[in-house]
């Protein structure tokens, strides 16, 4: 492995150690301050804004470099994505308690850092087939989803990644889709859209590399 390659490892590991821990702290306000030692399975970690915390911390023992590349490559479509997106509607962002609110900003800020920096890594995959491969890992993410929102609704409310089928869809545009053309449609288009949101950004990836590498071969 390449002492460039170990650098940003190191590094995105320690983001995601930094979320893991902040994330632990998250879990046990929201259960001993705000819900009285009573679990919310709303809050369960595993949203689209949840895996960079995951992938993060899968750094040290990932020795394949397309493995890297590939989570490289999340990291920079759907992971900037869903920091980016956050904030065109914040009302998810704020909690009865102001510390969780200033978390919830830090962490979504910290997503970009960690998408630009993947981004700028000049590891990940710009090619067609590299965001094929990630599209695919996003939607292995979406399965998984699924299976926590079937398995876990029984104990409380649960909607991973926001497809439950229990649920209503709540996320401005796409609860109106839901209304006028039914829930699973709204599901379909949401994901969809995250689909072509994330394609947009690595499409902008790859001229930003091919720009890159002009100016580098003009100097």
């Amino acid at each position: 492995m390449k002492k460039h390659s170990i650098k940003c490892k190191n590094f995105l590991f320690y983001c995601g150690l930094l979320m893991f821990l902040s994330e632990l702290w998250k879990q046990y306000c929201l259960t001993c301050t705000l819900n009285h030692g009573s679990y919310n399975w709303w809050y369960f970690p595993f949203q689209l804004c949840s895996i960079p915390m995951y992938i993060c911390l899968m750094f040290p023992i990932i020795t394949s470099e397309r493995l890297l590349s590939l989570m490289l490559t999340f990291l920079m479509d759907f992971g900037l994505l869903g920091g980016i997106f956050t904030f065109f509607d914040t009302t998810g962002l704020y909690y009865g308690y102001a510390p969780l609110t200033i978390h919830s900003f830090g962490w979504h800020i910290l997503l970009i850092i960690i998408g630009i920096y993947a981004g700028r890594s000049g590891k990940a995959d710009i090619s067609k087939k590299g965001f094929a491969k990630t599209a695919g890992f996003f939607f292995a993410c979406c399965l998984l989803a699924t299976f926590f929102n079937l398995v876990f609704h029984p104990y409380g409310k649960i909607n991973m990644f926001y497809i439950s089928p229990y649920y209503q869809m709540g996320q401005i545009v796409y609860r109106d889709i839901a209304e006028m053309f039914g829930n699973a449609f709204g599901i379909v288009s949401y994901l969809v859209s995250i689909l072509m949101g994330a394609g947009l950004l690595h499409l902008l990836w790859t001229r930003y590399s091919a720009h890159a590498c002009n100016r580098q071969e003009s100097t």
